[in-house]
């Protein structure tokens, strides 16, 4: 359809908000009003269960939804990506990261030829490894691994490493440095040992600035302790696409992993990228993370949209969206282990989400990709939760939680903290009334008037909606399962969007701008050549 607000279930969607709104539905009032509505608002996927019955939503609201994503065409989209069509129309490419995972029938078949023989050559790296077979320069063998990568060359793989951790193998420790700053990579290898640290270079270009800067400090650091260069390809692999560039810093070719267009940056972990991980974890749970993966592709390709997990996820977001007015998404995971979770989701929802014009280049007419931001529980009650609960702005919430803890002697803490999970969920939704509030103060021997003054502050108005996500345990296979979900998830909204999920000519700019300004930067004489701002910045540094 040529834009999603003209069609006529949007004008019926906007119509029943409306009528939501003015009869000031309340989401605690759906549950007294249908006391199975969380049978009915729930699904469940072998380890995951999703419950969305704390939306504001009604049986109404959904059949509108499934009916605006018909109209969109999603079940055929959803088709096109799984076929290996190429539907990353601005750079004329397919988007076959599902293929790293889930052999596709109609797709050509060198893609599951590649990630077969990829699969293969990342397993006997790992053996090689874990064995000691593999030394460093000295013939010691490698009990530190540093991945130098950003982007989505670092945020999934660091992700899956450290909510995996309680999986690690024995003998290595893992490392991840991403950001530019030499700070980053000093603090790291300053523990280390460059007789026994692999470091993995992950750059699909082998030229993304901040990847090549560290790298180069990374070789500095090791032939400053070994000073023969041949043996930079003791301790230094690549995952690129670029083999001469890799092959130039000292790589041997036979250590390069394979990185193709196909597969987008922040799509990339199930890939090669994904070495890290397998090193880290060993390559049995690695194929755990693919299997769990796989089978949310299957339900995704294969299930009613009605039932269907992804979908629903990406139509609550639509409507909390372009309906609810909700410019950001709360991401809440209540594990430890899953707190870099949500900034992985930025870059997945918010690159491929944040985009202002359409598939076909004509403006987008509604808001598309809100800002999504969050961090564990329980920290963050203690912090942004004030404003969930009281300030003025809508922020829908994901909450994640683990049935079992990873450890049965921590049982009882581990129910403080889903009690608390699923509390701050409750009191989203039902909050509190003035009533309430002053009701609580006289009981503690406060003044009616009193009370009734300081309820004003104390009442919390409620009715803000909120999804969780529930899995048995954090395996590998779950927490595959989960990434996917996401990752589907933000593809039913692009398409509802009518945006292409797989392009960030956003991030562009500031790179092409910042080759420049170094340049001005390095340059001793005055700059006068750009705005006031930028050349009172440059040259207050220099």
């Amino acid at each position: 359809m040529s834009s999603p607000s003209s069609s006529e279930s949007w004008h019926k969607l906007f119509q029943h908000y409306e009528q939501l709104k003015s009869r000031d539905q309340r989401i605690d009032a759906l549950f007294a009003a249908d006391p199975e509505r969380f049978q009915h608002f729930s699904l469940q996927i072998c380890e995951i269960l999703l419950d969305y019955s704390k939306n504001l939503v009604t049986e109404d609201t959904l059949n509108l939804l499934f009916k605006l994503a018909r109209e969109a065409k999603l079940e055929a989209a959803i088709k096109a990506m799984f076929r290996g069509d190429n539907i990353n129309n601005t750079e004329g490419r397919e988007a076959l990261h599902i293929a790293l995972r889930t052999h596709l029938p109609d797709a050509d078949p060198q893609f599951n030829a590649q990630v077969n023989a990829t699969l293969e050559k990342i397993k006997g790296f790992v053996a090689r490894v874990h064995s000691g077979q593999w030394t460093g320069c000295t013939g010691k063998s490698i009990k530190s691994v540093v991945n130098i990568g950003i982007g989505g060359s670092d945020l999934g793989p660091a992700m899956v490493t450290e909510a995996l951790r309680h999986k690690h193998v024995d003998q290595l420790q893992c490392y991840f440095v991403s950001n530019v700053d030499p700070v980053h990579m000093k603090q790291t290898l300053a523990s280390l040992d460059p007789e026994t640290t692999l470091f993995i270079v992950a750059s699909k270009s082998f030229s993304t600035l901040e990847t090549h800067q560290n790298a180069a400090y990374a070789r500095r650091w090791f032939l400053s302790h070994c000073s023969d260069e041949s043996q930079v390809a003791k301790h230094f692999v690549a995952v690129s696409a670029n083999v001469a560039k890799a092959e130039e810093f000292g790589i041997d070719p036979s250590n390069i992993f394979p990185l193709w267009d196909w597969v987008g940056g922040r799509y990339s972990l199930w890939s090669a990228i994904g070495l890290p991980i397998a090193l880290a974890v060993g390559m049995a749970e690695f194929e755990q993370l693919l299997s769990g993966a796989r089978t949310i592709d299957e339900h995704f390709a294969n299930t009613p949209l009605e039932e269907n997990i992804p979908v629903i996820m990406g139509l609550l977001a639509i409507w909390n969206c372009n309906f609810l007015g909700a410019s950001s998404q709360a991401i809440l995971p209540y594990s430890q282990a899953l707190h870099l979770f949500p900034a992985f989701l930025q870059q997945l929802e918010m690159e491929s989400l944040g985009k202002s014009v359409k598939a076909d280049g004509s403006p987008v007419t509604m808001a598309t990709g809100p800002i999504v931001w969050g961090s564990s529980g329980t920290n963050g009650q203690h912090s942004f939760h004030q404003l969930l609960h009281q300030g003025t702005h809508l922020v829908p919430a994901d909450f994640i939680a683990i049935v079992e803890p990873q450890d049965a002697h921590d049982a009882e803490q581990h129910k403080h903290l889903l009690a608390n999970c699923f509390s701050q969920s409750q009191a989203l939704m039902t909050g509190k009334s003035a009533a309430e509030a002053a009701a609580e103060l006289e009981a503690q021997g406060v003044s009616s008037a009193q009370a009734s003054k300081l309820a004003q502050h104390k009442k919390i108005p409620g009715n803000k909606p909120s999804t969780t996500l529930i899995m048995q345990q954090l395996s590998a296979k779950n927490l595959g399962s989960l990434i996917a979900i996401y990752e589907h998830k933000v593809f039913v909204e692009s398409v509802l969007w009518g945006i292409n999920a797989f392009d960030q000519w956003g991030v562009e700019l500031g790179k092409q701008l910042g080759v420049k300004l170094f340049d001005a930067l390095d340059n001793e004489s005055a700059t006068t050549e750009y705005d006031a701002s930028t050349n009172g910045l440059i040259n207050h540094c220099k």
